[in-house]
């Protein structure tokens, strides 16, 4: 039983519109574009000491991470404890006047990082120890 007056058949549409997806795309990225983490993460997990005042530097940089197990990353890549000073050495003839950053943990041996300051003191280097403000 048909109650229309005329006898014209309306088929589906079959087209499907993505206009509306891709504004649920674009919301999203901009939502993750600003959530996300804007901070350098060196990667490598070291628990330092606080000091009361601090000093940042623009310079280039030769970071030297210590663990708390003895272990020795220049610049993110782990090293030995007899190639260290080669390790600093070259890192040092890539980014020549770089500071020497030494990033050892709280429970770190002080043995550790005194070692990897008298290299950066034998090639004249500036010394400078990683802390996080109080």
């Amino acid at each position: 039983m048909n109650f229309r007056e005329d006898n014209n058949i309306k088929e589906p549409l079959y087209m499907f519109s993505q206009s509306s997806l891709t504004d649920i795309i674009l919301l999203l990225l901009i939502f993750f574009l600003l959530t996300s983490s804007f901070v350098t993460n060196f990667g490598i997990r070291v628990n330092v000491p606080q000091a009361e005042t601090s000093v940042t530097t623009n310079a280039t940089q030769i970071s030297v991470a210590i663990t708390p197990e003895g272990n020795f990353f220049v610049d993110g890549e782990q090293v030995t404890r007899a190639d260290l000073s080669v390790s600093i050495r070259q890192a040092y003839q890539n980014k020549p006047g770089a500071s020497l950053v030494v990033r050892a943990d709280r429970e770190a041996r002080v043995d550790d990082a005194v070692r990897a300051m008298n290299i950066g003191r034998a090639l004249n280097m500036n010394i400078v120890m990683a802390t996080e403000r109080n």
